[in-house]
C-alpha cells in the first residue's frame, strides 16, 4: 500500500518555507536586510541553531546572501532576468524602448484589472497612499522623487494583482527602467505641463481601482502609457531637430 509514516517537520524546514513564501510573494525584496539572528529567532519562535540551519539552506539555494560585518540580505534574485549583453543591446536601440512601453501597456492593463477585482482593501490603501506621496512630491518640483514614486505606484498595482510571476517579472523590468536602460524617467518630469498630465493620469488610474472598475482601470493605464509613448516620440524629434539646428549654427559661424 502507498502509505508512509508521517514525520514531524523540522523547525528549520518550516523557517525555510516561510521565508521562501515571503520572497515569492514579494514581501521580502532583493537587497532587504533580515533582522539580527536573535531578533529573528524570537519572532519565529525557534532556536538559533534551527534558524542558522534554515539560513544556510536558503543561502545554498541562492535566496539569501551574507555581507561581511553587515548581516544577511535577500539575494538579488531579479538580476538574472536579462544578461548584461542583452541589457546593453536594449538600451542602445529605440525599438526596444517602444516595445517595452507596449509590453507595459498590455501587462499593466491586466494588472490594473486584476487589482480592481482582486485587490484587498489594504492593497487599495497602499496604492492610494503612494499616490498621496506623489502629490506631495509634485509640489516640491523634484523630478527624481516623482520618478521614483511613479515606479512605486505602478508596482503597488502589480502587487495588488496577486500574481507572483507578473510581480517578479515586472519588478525586474522596473529595475532596468530605474537604471535608464529604456529611457530616463526624470526626463518625463522636467516640464511642468507634462508633470501635471502624468499626475492626473495616475489619479485616474487610482480612482478606477478604488471604484473597483476593472474596465476603467485598464483604460486609464492604456491612456497613461499612450501619453508616455507620445511624449518620448516628441522628445526624440526635438533632440533630432536640435542636432540639425546646431549644425546650421556651426555652419553660419564658420562663414
Amino acid at each position: 500500500m502507498p502509505f508512509q509514516k508521517i514525520e514531524a517537520e523540522k523547525l528549520s524546514s518550516a523557517v525555510v518555507r516561510q521565508i521562501e513564501l515571503l520572497i515569492l510573494r514579494g514581501i521580502l525584496r532583493p537587497g532587504e536586510r533580515l533582522p539580527s539572528e536573535r531578533e529573528l529567532s524570537e519572532r519565529l519562535g525557534v532556536s538559533r541553531p534551527s534558524l542558522r540551519e534554515a539560513v544556510a539552506e536558503l543561502q545554498e539555494k541562492g535566496l539569501l546572501a551574507s555581507r561581511a560585518g553587515a548581516g544577511i540580505y535577500i539575494a538579488d534574485v531579479l538580476g538574472s532576468a536579462f544578461s548584461p549583453a542583452l541589457v546593453q543591446l536594449m538600451g542602445s536601440h529605440d525599438e526596444a524602448v517602444f516595445d517595452y512601453i507596449a509590453f507595459r501597456r498590455d501587462l499593466e492593463g491586466l494588472a490594473a484589472e486584476r487589482a480592481a477585482r482582486l485587490g484587498s482593501e489594504t492593497d487599495l490603501k497602499v496604492i492610494a497612499t503612494v499616490l498621496q506621496r506623489m502629490e506631495v512630491a509634485h509640489t516640491k518640483r523634484s523630478g527624481k522623487e516623482e520618478a521614483a514614486l511613479d515606479a512605486e505606484f505602478h508596482l503597488s498595482i502589480i502587487e495588488a494583482s496577486h500574481n507572483v510571476v507578473m510581480l517578479h517579472m515586472m519588478r525586474s523590468m522596473f529595475d532596468l527602467l530605474r537604471e535608464g536602460v529604456f529611457y530616463n524617467r526624470q526626463m518625463m518630469f522636467k516640464q511642468r505641463t507634462t508633470r501635471d498630465h502624468l499626475l492626473d493620469q495616475h489619479r485616474a488610474i487610482n480612482a478606477a481601482i478604488q471604484d473597483r472598475d476593472p474596465e476603467a482601470a485598464r483604460e486609464a493605464v492604456e491612456t497613461h502609457l499612450a501619453f508616455v509613448e507620445a511624449s518620448l516620440l516628441e522628445q526624440r524629434k526635438a533632440d533630432q531637430h536640435e542636432v540639425v539646428a546646431r549644425q546650421r549654427f556651426e555652419h553660419e559661424q564658420a562663414k
